[in-house]
C-alpha cells in the first residue's frame, strides 16, 4: 500500500513548484469534475494544502487495476501524468523534447 499525497510530494521534491492539477481516484471518464482533486492555477497555500489533504490515501499501486488518473502541471513547464504498466502504476515526469534542427 502507497499513500497518495506521500508519493506526491516526494517525485516532486526536487522538481519545480506544482502549478495545477487534476487527479481521480478510480476512472472517471464523465468529466464529472466533483469526482476529481483540483487544485488550480494560482492557488494559495492553504488550497495547495487542501489539495494534499485530499490525496492522504492509501492505495494499492501494485499489481492489479490502476487507481489513479490525472496529470499535475509543473511550474517549469514540465508535467507528471499517471501511468501503469503491466499491473504496476506510477507518476512519469515528462520534459518537452528539444525541437530538432529541420523544424527551426
Amino acid at each position: 500500500m502507497l499513500n497518495a499525497k506521500q508519493e506526491l510530494l516526494e517525485i516532486t521534491k526536487n522538481t519545480a513548484k506544482v502549478k495545477c492539477a487534476s487527479i481521480s481516484k478510480g476512472y472517471d471518464d464523465s468529466n464529472d469534475l466533483t469526482k476529481r482533486m483540483i487544485l488550480k492555477i494560482n492557488h494559495s497555500e492553504e488550497e495547495y494544502q487542501q489539495f494534499l489533504n485530499s490525496l492522504d490515501f492509501e492505495y494499492d499501486d501494485g499489481y492489479g487495476t490502476q487507481e489513479l488518473y490525472g496529470i499535475v502541471w509543473l511550474e517549469d513547464g514540465t508535467w507528471l501524468s499517471r501511468r501503469e504498466y503491466d499491473g504496476s502504476e506510477c507518476w512519469e515526469h515528462h520534459i518537452m523534447p528539444a525541437i530538432p534542427s529541420e523544424c527551426s
